[in-house]
């Protein structure tokens, strides 16, 4: 199975699961409408990945950065910087045919994570930024959301049990486009404007 990092040690989710358009202005950016209720999908653990990749079986990949957070023993315990790979033409082709994400979603290599650490005490103020060739590209944070961490929590549970290890990614913020081969991705988790955790990918 593939894994995470949280404490020094390697967590085996047993899958990852997503929450879609969480945030008013990435909503409109893609012109959908604003849904009536939490939209919710899964990733397979086979989608955790480690490289940031422009493209897979040959279409195109976009980027979206978000706040994702690992679940353990009943709560939220760790957040990191994750990134939600699609494969956008596919996605519009599924929705324009009422058709599920899984194939512009769940893709091997598809969910790409910085390591995971401690959640800060005051986790409202938890945000992300993400910085491409230098330039500061998404940014973001919980007041934002239109659906808070706890809300998302109790609503998957609602129908879904979460193993200890399982990941859920809350969305992403306005900013979210091609990736591009041979870009500079730094991601970074914030918390009272004070960065918490960081990563660098070289697109491949």
């Amino acid at each position: 199975m593939n894994t995470v990092s949280f404490n020094n040690s390697l967590i085996y989710p047993s899958k990852v699961v997503c929450i879609g358009r969480n945030y008013v202005e990435h909503v409109h950016e893609l012109g959908n409408e604003i849904p009536d209720e939490m939209v919710i999908f899964v990733k397979p653990n086979s989608a955790i990945g480690t490289v940031l990749s422009a493209s897979h079986g040959g279409d195109e990949l976009h980027y979206e950065s978000e706040i994702a957070y690992l679940y353990q023993g009943g709560n939220f315990v760790a957040a990191a910087l994750g990134m939600d790979l699609t494969k956008r033409s596919v996605q519009s082709e599924l929705k324009a045919k009422s058709l599920p994400w899984e194939r512009s979603k769940a893709f091997d290599g598809s969910a790409v994570f910085s390591v995971f650490v401690p959640i800060p005490e005051n986790d409202s103020l938890l945000g992300l930024s993400l910085h491409i060739d230098g330039e500061l590209i998404q940014q973001g944070d919980t007041s934002l959301m239109m659906y808070k961490p706890a809300q998302i929590l109790e609503e998957v549970q609602t129908f879904m049990q979460l193993e200890d290890g399982d990941i859920v990614m809350t969305g992403t913020p306005a900013g979210v486009g091609k990736i591009r081969q041979g870009a500079e991705f730094v991601g970074a988790l914030v918390c009272n404007g004070q960065e918490v955790v960081s990563q660098q990918w070289l697109v491949k």
